[in-house]
């Protein structure tokens, strides 16, 4: 493996399988330190549950209560969201604006933290939540720490700030970032830094822009720690992809969030016809061995039945 495939896909230290987080393999481990080891592990069967905005369902996205709650279940990575506001302080936000999630108006980066402090977070379908308050990336990774991964999705533009709380905090190792950069950038990146967080590219596959970043990593014979693989139509191309994922020793994520990401096969789907092997078996058929969802507890459920998490 070549320099830049180590800083990039940071394999090396362990290769250990999953244990439940109240029976580890090593007592020195924690359970954030399992779960690292679990994703870098390629030869693992057992399946990586990360949680899309924490428990949405039940609390605001994004939220600390939505992130305990995802903790308590037993998922292994929650994936979180992250925007600047005009005083530079990163807080856990999907869009631009804080119109949807709270109860305030307007964009993120024109409104300070102190303001944005003063509005109230509403749950899925504009519930408010009294005296729940959007969080600092800070406090966020404070409730994580040893307790679960941190995907950072939206966030890569603000690496050095991310790192620079990380490091404070002593979190880096277990957060995983993502972004569609070419191999050379994440790597310039990388070397500005002795110590850097996980990385991951995410490929669409069945877009110019998708399979020239696939195309790059194979050329330079970079294998990352895992690829994000999305598609909205299941073809040939894609199903070489993710064979080729898997074969070069990288670990293959898919998202089950909505039809577009992966051609159908969707939480809704599994939900709606009580079949969740029609969605998460066939994605584990076809390679993956982690899997973003919208409902975290369905496919907890479903894996756990199969032998395939703790």
């Amino acid at each position: 493996m070549n320099n830049l495939s180590i800083k990039i896909s940071l394999l090396g230290a362990a290769a250990i399988s999953l244990i439940a987080c109240g029976q580890p393999q090593k007592p020195e481990q924690n359970c954030a330190e399992q779960i690292v080891a679990e994703l870098h592990n390629p030869e693992s069967k057992n399946v990586v549950v990360v949680s899309h905005r924490g428990d949405w369902r039940n609390w605001p996205e994004n939220s600390i209560p939505a992130i305990e709650s995802v903790i308590a279940m037993g998922v292994d990575v929650m994936e979180l969201d992250l925007k600047l506001t005009s005083d530079s302080v990163l807080v856990l936000c999907h869009d631009k604006t804080i119109n949807r999630t709270t109860t305030g108006k307007g964009r993120v980066c024109d409104i300070t933290y102190d303001s944005i402090r003063k509005c109230d977070l509403k749950r899925a379908h504009g519930v408010k939540v009294e005296n729940m308050k959007m969080p600092t990336l800070r406090e966020a990774l404070e409730v994580c720490k040893d307790r679960i991964v941190v995907n950072v999705d939206q966030g890569y533009e603000y690496y050095d700030l991310v790192i620079a709380i990380t490091e404070e905090l002593g979190v880096t190792d277990q957060v995983l970032i993502k972004g569609k950069r070419a191999a050379d950038v994440v790597a310039a990146k990388f070397a500005e830094y002795p110590n850097n967080m996980m990385y991951m590219p995410i490929i669409d596959i069945l877009k110019p822009q998708g399979k020239a970043l696939f195309e790059e990593y194979r050329q330079k014979g970079i294998v990352p720690l895992a690829y994000e693989v999305c598609w909205d139509k299941y073809t040939p191309e894609v199903e070489e992809c993710m064979k080729h994922v898997v074969e070069s020793g990288s670990k293959l994520w898919v998202n089950t969030l909505w039809p577009s990401l992966c051609g159908g096969l969707d939480d809704d789907k599994a939900f709606a016809e009580n079949n969740p092997d029609a969605v998460y078996g066939e994605m584990i058929r076809r390679g993956a061995t982690i899997i973003q969802t919208d409902r975290p507890q369905l496919l907890l459920e479903y894996l756990r039945s199969k032998g395939l998490h703790d």
